[in-house]
Parts: C-alpha cells; structure tokens; sequence
C-alpha cells in the first residue's frame, strides 16, 4: 500500500520523536544514579542501566525502550494501514540516534524487539527466544542481540512477508554498526557478561 507523503512523513517524525525518548538516561536519573552515560560502556540503554546494580530500573528501562518501538508502530498502523513498518524504523533510528543527545543513544535492541512484537507478533516473539536462549546460554547480552537480529529477516519473511523482512534487514545492518565495539571485544574474548558492574 503506498502512502501519501504527508502520512509518511508524519509516521517517520511521530516514531523518531518517541523513539528518541531516552529512558535510560531518565530513569537513572531520576533513582539518584546520575548520568548513566558515565557508569560502565556509557550506554543509555538496560544492560548498561543493569550495571548499576538496580535490576528492577533495568527492567523498566527494557519494557520503556521497547514500548515505544510497540507504540510508534502500533499508534502509525491504527491510523493508516501500512504506516507502522515506517514509524516503527523511525523509532529505532530515534533510539540509537536521539535528537536530545546530540544523536548518541543506545543499540537498540528493546525497542527493536517492541518494534518487531508490534508488527508481527510471531516474528517478534521468535526474535525474543532466540535472544532469550543465547543470553542463558553464553550470559553475553551483545551476542544474544546480534543474533536475534541476524535471524530476524528469516523470521519476518516466513511469518510476515516482504515488507517486514526488509525492515528487520535495516535494522538488523543498523545493530551491527551500533555492536562494533562489542564484536571486536566478542572476537578477542573480552566483551563482559550481563549484570557485571563497571
């Protein structure tokens, strides 16, 4: 379904601006943390919160993140039919690059999954299995992340079709750029485990 301009250009803006929301960076604020950008790999997003050592505000932080990929895509498709795909990308890019922060935000992955649990909730689910499996597994969050993106293509085309599989392959390029440190240090063997304090 193609969109008139003016729809698309709402959907993208609307998912940015959302997207862009810095939850982590809010919430440990706000629990007397200070700058999470500070504390660990400096990174806004939960496994980063969870380096504080507050478990419940990682998990707030988690389902914030990835609510508002949810609600961008959710919001967008409601309104126009085919709109969510845009709004939803838009949400993620607003993630990783939000405007508040002079364009260095998180790596995504919450908001990815929202996003993808939103827009197909199967593929959305496989993607959070497979993440889920690898994390208990190997207790590296980055790994987990990297391949449940890598996957997510596969799954968005088998469940969902076309429109989404090349959504999830942006995003899956998208994660990889914003993991690059973390695959040089999963490389050499020294990328940390989850829930290890700086």
């Amino acid at each position: 379904m193609e969109l008139e301009p003016i729809i698309l250009i709402a959907a993208l803006a609307g998912g940015y601006l959302l997207g862009s929301i810095p939850f982590g960076l809010v919430l440990t604020r706000l629990a007397g943390h200070g700058d999470i950008r500070n504390i660990g790999s400096g990174n806004i997003g939960a496994t980063n919160v969870l380096r504080t050592g507050n478990k419940f505000l990682a998990f707030l932080t988690v389902i914030l993140d990835g609510g508002k990929g949810a609600a961008a895509a959710l919001i967008a498709e409601y309104l126009t039919p085919g709109a969510g795909l845009f709004a939803g990308g838009a949400a993620f890019i607003g993630h990783i690059y939000p405007v508040w922060l002079k364009f260095r935000g998180g790596k995504g992955m919450a908001t990815f999954l929202g996003t993808m649990l939103a827009l197909s909730w199967p593929a959305g689910i496989a993607c959070c299995l497979t993440w889920l499996v690898i994390a208990l597994t190997f207790r590296i969050s980055s790994l987990s992340a990297l391949v449940a993106a890598l996957l997510s293509p596969l799954y968005s085309y088998y469940i969902s079709g076309t429109g989404l599989a090349i959504l999830s392959c942006i995003l899956c390029v998208l994660i990889f750029l914003r993991h690059k440190d973390n695959i040089k240090r999963l490389l050499q063997g020294t990328e940390p485990r989850i829930g290890k304090k700086s």
